[in-house]
């Protein structure tokens, strides 16, 4: 049933686009016979209408992977460069929260390390249609240049701060976890929480020893729940894990395929001396840095999409 819903959400509305094609070219026709001119602006404008409504499901064709239409996990962490870097991360970590806002996504903060000036690392889960696969090429390195703001002598800085996602995974798609591949990690949360978060162990943390994937969950007040949220993140991280490495022995795409470090980033941010942001494998820029800060990240993603459809048919 999952499956055929998910494959009318897709059919649905191209049918009706064609529909609505179709009677917008009898109207034309109409019109023209009429002579009545009145009408050609609103046909006009119902063509622009059509027109977009094209873009937006031919971008979701773009999304058709196995896992694309699900939600998904989000972690961002900083590089180094101690307060400067974690100001970044959590900048980073902002414009993401905001672009999701945009979209009418759920979120969820899972686990946060906070830091002077910012934050060390900080996971939040995004549910949503589509959430992972608009977001699935934001994983990656983002460099930042500007003026200082914690620099007395204002040098102009470079900081770096990685981001990674991974896909929600539901009870379709199996990701087996052996007890004895894991080591379980229980401690107290830290920050805001009250008494209970400050005097119990219901903070969790998993190791999966074979591929080293850690993952750690403090955001609810019983340990059970944190059980449950980290046990969802590391099905997510390990399906991850596993599909990027069938990636690298089929190397269908190993001219894109890069691994998350601090010599591979894949945009940069530039405040001063101009603004300037710059997408390194679409070569998409945009000089409004304010609004991209405010979530209005969607031409780089959306040009991403179409550069590894290309990739992916090359």
């Amino acid at each position: 049933m999952a499956e055929l819903k998910a494959l009318k959400a897709r059919y649905e509305p191209w049918k009706a686009l064609v529909r609505d094609i179709d009677d917008l070219e009898v109207l034309s026709e109409l019109s023209s016979e009429a002579g009545a001119e009145g009408e050609a602006a609103e046909i006009e404008e119902t063509l622009k209408e059509l027109e977009a409504k094209y873009e937006k499901q031919n971008l979701l064709e773009l999304m058709s992977g196995e896992v694309d239409r699900n939600g998904c996990f989000l972690a961002i962490h900083s590089g180094a460069g101690g307060t400067e870097a974690c100001d970044w991360a959590g900048m980073l970590f902002r414009m993401y929260l905001r672009w999701a806002e945009r979209k009418g996504f759920s979120l969820e903060e899972v686990d946060r390390l906070e830091a002077e000036g910012g934050i060390k690392s900080a996971t939040v889960r995004i549910d949503g249609d589509y959430a992972y696969g608009y977001l699935k090429g934001e994983s990656g390195v983002h460099r930042l240049v500007r003026i200082s703001p914690f620099d007395a002598n204002a040098r102009r800085h470079t900081s770096f701060a990685s981001a990674y996602v991974f896909p929600i995974i539901d009870d379709s798609i199996e990701v087996e976890v052996k007890p004895e591949d894991l080591r379980v990690d229980t401690y107290r949360s830290g920050g805001a929480g009250g008494q209970h978060v400050n005097k119990t162990d219901s903070a969790v943390r998993f190791t999966h020893l074979p591929t080293g994937i850690v993952v750690a969950c403090q955001s609810e007040r019983s340990q059970t729940m944190n059980r449950a949220t980290a046990m969802s993140m590391l099905k997510a991280r390990l399906y991850e894990y596993y599909r990027q490495e069938k990636e690298k022995e089929n190397e269908r795409f190993a001219q894109e395929k890069k691994d998350i470090s601090w010599g591979n980033q894949i945009r940069s941010y530039v405040f001063q001396p101009y603004t300037l942001v710059k997408d390194y494998r679409t070569k998409a820029e945009l000089g409004n840095i304010q609004a991209v800060m405010d979530g209005d990240i969607d031409p780089f993603i959306e040009e991403y999409l179409r550069f590894a459809w290309k990739q992916k048919d090359a």
